[in-house]
């Protein structure tokens, strides 16, 4: 059963989209992104996915008060990324209420910081890998690194990192699918759970998704414009295969 991930993206305090992780191409959705939790919520909502843009960016929590009011008001499991490259910032949202933190850049420059979070909080971390052309990709998506991703996703799974938040940056906010094959490499490569991120756009993908076992997906531009019903895509999460 794949768990469904609905995400709220932000930068300047607004819920936005960016199309291949370009900060030049910013659609702004919601301007107070209570409404878009408010919407979320008439679905039944599980589980939410929040990213600080600005953080993951400039390396601080910029839209920590936005995610205080978000956080605040959860009765699902929510995930939060975004510029957090320090135990203070790991205990400042743990503290809060978050239920999982998601380390970027800091997992990739420094494994030693890594190891001594997964020894420290286990399950509440998880790691985000975002690739262009399969290279890991860090500071926002801004930089490349001659990492291969998968080869980075392996490492990760030995070191026991139990989530691995995997994105194909070329297919995010384009609504013109996902990159199933690379997913269903990375079930057969790794033993952590695998979340699928970056243009989720049909329901036929998530029924793939969830056919392969892969634990989660993130939706996001998809649900925003119109292209998927939270309705329909979290009753595929109900199914049982």
């Amino acid at each position: 059963m794949i768990e469904i991930f609905p995400a709220i993206d932000l930068h300047n305090g607004q819920a936005v989209r960016l199309k291949q992780g370009s900060y030049n191409d910013v659609e702004v959705f919601f301007k107070n992104p209570i409404e878009v939790l408010e919407f979320f919520n008439k679905n039944n909502l599980k589980n939410l996915h929040i990213v600080d843009l600005d953080g993951a960016k400039d390396g601080f929590t910029k839209n920590y008060e936005v995610i205080k009011k978000l956080v605040e008001k959860k009765d699902f499991f929510v995930q939060v990324g975004g510029g957090i490259r320090d135990e203070e910032r790991i205990k400042k949202y743990i503290e809060l209420g978050v239920d999982r933190v998601i380390l970027g850049t800091i997992a990739v420059e420094n494994e030693e910081f890594l190891k001594n979070m997964l020894e420290k909080y286990g399950d509440k971390i998880a790691v985000s890998v975002d690739a262009k052309n399969q290279k890991v990709a860090v500071k926002g998506w801004i930089e490349t690194m001659e990492i291969d991703s998968l080869e980075f996703c392996q490492k990760l799974s030995d070191l026991g990192v139990k989530t691995i938040i995997y994105t194909d940056i070329s297919k995010d906010g384009m609504l013109a699918g996902t990159n199933i094959d690379i997913y269903l490499k990375l079930s057969k490569l790794v033993k952590s759970n695998i979340i699928a991120s970056g243009g989720i756009t049909f329901l036929d993908e998530i029924k793939e998704l969830n056919k392969n076992n892969i634990y989660g997906a993130i939706v996001g531009k998809a649900i925003y414009s119109g292209k998927l019903e939270l309705k329909d895509v979290l009753s595929v999460s109900e199914e049982v295969i």
